[in-house]
């Protein structure tokens, strides 16, 4: 059993779970709930960040007390929140998890396991992305995208990733990040980095084409920052879609591929025209992120 020390931290714990939320009242529950379902009293500790909230994320996430440690912040900024939770949080190893996916305590075993073991330093479940109530135009991309080499090996997109000590400091060596997920799988090596099979995540993809964009613009835009004059600019090229990834897929699959890999390319096309204002304008702050998987479905539907 697990107990607390004087400062409300577990004794203890098998990791520390840090939580940016911002505007997450409508799914934060859903993620806790998982997260605490099956876990001893103090296994984990979990550190959620309310940061620039107005819709009660901080009030949805205090109903998991004590299991769950609130901090709340007015300044709407991920990578701040993550550092905050970061000066909260007592263990390593350290997982990072966004607000709007689903993670079981089952899962955060297996990734802190991995993370014990010798030379692993950054892990990440395996994703899963359900697509019921999806249109085609939204199922074709995942379908591609979901193939590429990149996606597979890398931990961004996952929503979780976890961190030893060492990557924690690596991390905290760099400038501030739109990515911290693409980051946090850059500042690695590929040898010192995992996808657990044993871990899952779900991600909710969006429910509309118009927030796909808008998510995907974000990632580009992230990747980009990334690649401008860091230490990470060279590795962070490499997570970018060639034209040999695309023939890969292509040849994995079958002829019936190919509508759907000229449709994620119509779609790669239209992220970067919007991509290019932004970069342009050396705008790597504004937060385009889906809502419509935040929503009930009928709602979204009534969006497109």
């Amino acid at each position: 059993m697990h107990g607390q020390n004087a400062e409300g931290r577990p004794d203890g714990a098998a990791a520390s779970v840090v939580v940016p939320a911002h505007n997450e009242a409508a799914v934060i529950g859903r993620l806790l709930a998982g997260l605490l379902a099956d876990a001893e009293p103090g296994e984990f500790e979990v550190v959620v960040v309310a940061n620039g909230c107005t819709d009660g994320t901080e009030q949805a996430a205090a109903a998991f007390e004590p299991g769950v440690r609130v901090l709340s912040t007015p300044e709407p900024n991920k990578y701040r929140a993550m550092r905050l939770g970061d000066s909260a949080a007592g263990h390593f190893p350290r997982l990072y998890v966004d607000a709007d996916v689903e993670l079981t305590g089952a899962s955060v075993r297996a990734l802190a396991a991995a993370l014990a073991e010798p030379g692993v330093h950054a892990v990440g479940p395996e994703r899963h992305s359900p697509m019921d109530g999806r249109p085609w135009t939204v199922r074709w991309y995942y379908e591609v995208w979901h193939r590429l080499p990149v996606v597979r090996a890398g931990l961004f997109g996952r929503g979780v990733v976890g961190l030893s000590r060492e990557a924690c400091q690596r991390i905290g060596e760099l400038p501030e990040f739109m990515g911290d997920d693409l980051a946090a799988s850059l500042v690695v090596r590929p040898d010192e980095r995992r996808v657990v099979s044993a871990a899952q995540v779900v991600v909710h993809p969006p429910r509309t084409l118009s927030d796909l964009i808008r998510m995907r613009t974000r990632a580009l835009v992230s990747t980009t920052q990334i690649a401008s004059g860091t230490q990470l600019a060279d590795a962070a090229a490499e997570t970018r879609t060639t034209r040999a990834d695309l023939t890969r897929v292509l040849r994995e699959g079958s002829m019936a591929q190919l509508p759907k890999v000229v449709w994620f390319v119509v779609v790669t096309l239209l992220v970067r025209r919007r991509a290019a204002r932004a970069i342009k304008a050396g705008d790597y702050r504004t937060w385009l992120r889906d809502e419509s998987s935040r929503l009930p479905a009928e709602a979204a539907d009534a969006q497109r």
